[in-house]
């Protein structure tokens, strides 16, 4: 979704870097609780959990905050309880939007998804009004370098198992089944290849283009979303027209 990266670049731009850092910090930790207790606490045997170590050491999240909610995801410690729900909903606009939630309160998380989407012009769907247009996918973003061409990167990606590669500006974008993600990550790595970042991602299959107030509204609701501690994820199938950008980058 190129409108919710650009999003992301342009709220760094103004400054919100230290609180985003904490919201991280906030959502990591319940994601490392989670795959410990749905898949232990052996990082070699719990590729989700690898993951989110990984996601962890890069996000600079001290060892101890690490261990504490492994622990508490094994039940070595005493820890929350928390429940995985995603939500359904129309953006302004008519954008398809899927937000992903790891809460200990369901009451209090569809009360404050429900009011973002209602602050924006948007609204809550049902199961699988939109959920039909995403695709769950791996995602793995290789910076380019001169010392790597295109087709070189290509061979590189097909011959781990990847499905495609496309240009995403500086960097390489490899997507591979879900599945394979962690296999592709580390037959790249294993030949070389640096990794900067891999994910399970859902990618909507069409896209909806808005401007204007629509637009507006619409980075509100994912800035919204983003900020409410108990979503971990939002995807969305809107992209920005140029003059928007171009509005939202001059007032960055």
């Amino acid at each position: 979704m190129s409108g919710h990266n650009k999003w992301s670049t342009i709220k760094h731009k103004k400054g919100k870097a230290d609180a985003v850092r904490g919201k991280i910090f906030t959502k990591l930790i319940k994601e490392i609780t989670i795959a410990a207790r749905l898949g232990g606490g052996d990082p070699a045997g719990n590729p989700r959990l690898r993951k989110a170590l990984l996601d962890g050491r890069s996000n600079n999240m001290p060892a101890e905050n690490i261990t504490r909610a492994i622990k508490k995801g094994t039940g070595e410690l005493e820890g929350v309880s928390y429940e995985e729900i995603t939500y359904e909903g129309y953006g302004p606009g008519g954008a398809a939007v899927l937000v992903d939630v790891m809460t200990d309160n369901r009451n209090r998380a569809i009360t404050e998804v429900r009011i973002a989407f209602g602050k924006t012009n948007g609204k809550m769907a049902e199961p699988g009004a939109v959920s039909y247009l995403f695709q769950t996918v791996g995602q793995i973003t290789v910076a380019k370098t001169k010392k790597v061409s295109e087709d070189d990167m290509m061979l590189l990606a097909l011959d781990a198992g990847a499905g495609d590669v496309a240009d995403d500006g500086d960097n390489w974008l490899i997507t591979t089944d879900y599945a394979d993600l962690w296999e592709v990550r580390e037959k790249l790595e294993a030949a070389g290849v640096v990794v900067a970042d891999s994910k399970i991602a859902k990618v909507a299959s069409t896209s909806v283009e808005l401007g204007g107030k629509d637009a507006d509204n619409m980075l509100r609701l994912v800035d919204m979303l983003e900020d409410n501690d108990d979503v971990q994820n939002v995807w969305a199938n809107f992209e920005v027209d140029d003059a928007t950008m171009e509005r939202l980058n001059a007032e960055g």
